[in-house]
C-alpha cells in the first residue's frame, strides 16, 4: 500500500470513530406508538345490485365510535334470500343473527338425451 493510500485509510477510520462517539450525535429513543385514532372513526355506506341476469345482493353498514350495525343480504341459488344482521360494540366481536326469507326450490333434473352419432361420409 502507498503512503497516500494509507493516510486516506487512516483519516477515514478516524471520521467514522468520530461520528459514531455519542457526544456528536445523540442516542435514539423512539417515541412510544400511540394506537388510539385521533377522531374515532365515523362513516356510514350502503350499496345494492339487481340485474337482469338474477344477481340481488347489498350492504348496508354505520359506525360511530367503536360501535358498528350494518346487514347484508343475498339472492341464493336455490332461491331464497338471505340476510345478516350484525353489529360489533367495542371489544364484544362480531355479532351476527341470519336469517332466510322464501323456501328453498330445487328443479327436477332432466338429463339431455344421449347424443347419436351416424357414420361420416365415405366418397368412393
Amino acid at each position: 500500500m502507498t503512503s497516500q493510500m494509507m493516510q486516506v485509510l487512516v483519516l477515514a477510520t478516524l471520521v467514522a470513530v468520530a461520528l459514531a462517539h455519542p457526544a456528536i450525535r445523540p442516542p435514539y429513543h423512539p417515541h412510544p406508538p400511540s394506537y388510539a385514532p385521533v377522531d374515532p372513526p365515523k362513516y356510514d355506506f350502503n350499496y345494492a345490485v339487481r340485474d337482469n341476469f338474477g344477481n340481488d345482493f347489498g350492504h348496508q353498514e354505520s359506525r360511530d365510535g367503536y360501535n358498528t350495525q350494518g346487514s347484508y343480504y343475498a339472492q341464493l341459488p336455490d332461491g331464497r334470500l338471505q340476510k345478516v344482521d350484525y353489529t360489533v360494540q367495542g371489544d364484544s366481536g362480531f355479532v351476527a343473527q341470519v336469517g332466510y326469507q322464501g323456501q328453498a326450490q330445487y328443479p327436477t333434473y332432466h338429463p339431455a338425451p344421449a347424443p347419436s352419432y351416424s357414420p361420416a361420409p365415405h366418397y368412393g
